[in-house]
């Protein structure tokens, strides 16, 4: 797994750009390891694709109706980022809401690659997200710290580095606010045995040599950890790699399937997983997919642990987090006051107009802004004013959290042990939901138009 689920090592971007010829375009790349919205003639940097993307992977796009139903189901107004299409496409999500009206189990899994100390901003949008989903369906947490893979993916790691950056990690995500009582987080080194490792290797003996280098671009200069490791983040998926939580009777727990919240670029982890699951007699997971939060650089690009000035990390100061974002945060604005107030910028590509959507829940006023940013009504200078702002408040709350966080309450949520949830506390019977579903069915076909007349 990457940084997190859709965190690559490095900002590919920006030495995409530098090898691509100013006269020769790229094409976007995106997988665990690579991302980058491409580079076009000219040399300028691309924003991702996302509608690309779903056709390449084969994803469903997030429809109004599915929000609906969302809503419907679960009784909770969808997560701004449901709302903006900042999560915007599933891979079987009804599937998810149909278990959860009816009362039926599942589980959420999602993770880390812990390649630094620190987590950053991006890191924290898929987590703070998944904490939402969680608090919405009451149901049990997986989180998977992939430090085996980092250490076999990064040159220079030591996995003395890896286990370090896990512990550090793992207190960072547990400062979100996940709740211990229903939530697991787990260390490869660490748990990777018994059950959980009995599912690797039947994993690992369906998916072959081709099909990694075919999903994720590997060679010959890829080692054999790498190709292997699509075989462990599979293991994830499966409700019987964790008896201690689902229980130890396969044939029970076998047919409970999990969600998947993570960036676009994990999904050819899961489209291996999801391959194979059937014929392992499991459920295959369904997944959630979110877009990425752009570095500071601007489109095309995202953030990155290992460059300090394409991120807002979640150990900034105040003054910290203003610097980078008045001196690196790319702009929509025009060059001068005058153009700004007789143009307007562009929202869809200035940073921090982008970082608002993210983080500014009142959509009335995310609009407002918007509008007087694109009329010329607000300058660049206010504009990042704002941004700064709500991101000094949502590290400063993170970090307000993050001191409370001891080593004994990591050990406690890192400990193999039982958890407890609710579910749905009023579930709809079975068969009343079937009999909607085949109503529905029926609609889509169409009626009878009658008998012509002579």
């Amino acid at each position: 797994m990457a940084d997190e689920p859709g965190q690559p090592p490095a900002l590919t971007t920006l030495s995409l750009a530098e090898q691509a010829p100013s006269s020769h375009a790229a094409e976007q790349r995106i997988t665990p390891f690579d991302v980058s919205g491409g580079v076009d003639e000219t040399g300028k940097l691309l924003p991702v694709d996302y509608n690309k993307l779903i056709q390449q992977f084969g994803a469903t796009p997030i429809s109004p109706t599915l929000l609906e139903r969302f809503e419907k189901v679960t009784g909770k107004k969808p997560h701004r980022f449901l709302r903006r299409g900042i999560v915007f496409s599933h891979r079987d999500l009804e599937k998810i809401l149909d278990r959860h009206e009816k009362g039926q189990p599942f589980y959420l899994y999602t993770g880390r690659g812990p390649s630094s100390g620190s987590l950053h901003v991006g890191h924290a949008i898929p987590f703070e997200f998944t904490k939402w989903l969680q608090d919405v369906f009451d149901v049990p947490l997986i989180i998977m710290l992939t430090d085996d893979e980092k250490y076999m993916h990064t040159p220079k790691l030591e996995i003395s580095d890896s286990k370090r950056f896990t512990i550090e990690n793992a207190k960072d995500i547990i400062g979100i606010g996940f709740d211990p009582a229903k939530t697991f987080i787990f260390s490869d080194f660490d748990y990777v045995s018994g059950a959980f490792y009995e599912n690797i290797c039947r994993m690992a003996k369906r998916i072959t040599i081709n099909s990694v280098r075919a999903t994720f671009g590997f060679n010959d200069s890829n080692n054999v950890g790498e190709f292997h490791f699509c075989a462990t983040q599979s293991a994830t998926s499966f409700a019987t790699s964790f008896p201690h939580i689902f229980g130890s009777d396969p044939l029970k727990t076998r047919s409970i399937p999990c969600l998947i919240p993570c960036a676009i670029d994990q999904d050819p982890y899961f489209r291996q997983c999801r391959e194979h699951a059937e014929k392992m007699k499991y459920k295959k997971p369904s997944l959630i997919h979110s877009i990425f939060l752009p570095a500071l650089q601007g489109p095309g690009s995202k953030m990155s642990a290992s460059i300090d000035i394409s991120a807002i990390f979640l150990t900034d100061t105040p003054n910290q987090i203003k610097n980078k974002i008045n001196k690196y945060a790319f702009s929509g604005g025009q060059d001068t006051a005058e153009k700004q107030r007789e143009l307007g910028g562009r929202t869809k590509d200035d940073v921090a107009f982008q970082y608002l959507t993210f983080f500014l829940e009142d959509d009335n006023e995310l609009e407002q802004i918007r509008h007087a940013y694109e009329k010329g009504e607000m300058l660049t200078g206010e504009l990042k004013g704002i941004c700064i702002k709500y991101l000094q408040e949502y590290v400063a709350g993170f970090q307000e959290r993050r001191k409370k966080v001891t080593e004994e309450m990591r050990r406690e949520f890192m400990a193999v042990r039982g958890l407890t949830w609710g579910g749905n506390p009023n579930p709809v019977p079975t068969e009343l939901v079937e009999k909607k579903g085949a109503q529905k069915e029926k609609e889509k076909c169409g009626k009878p138009t009658g008998e012509l007349k002579n």
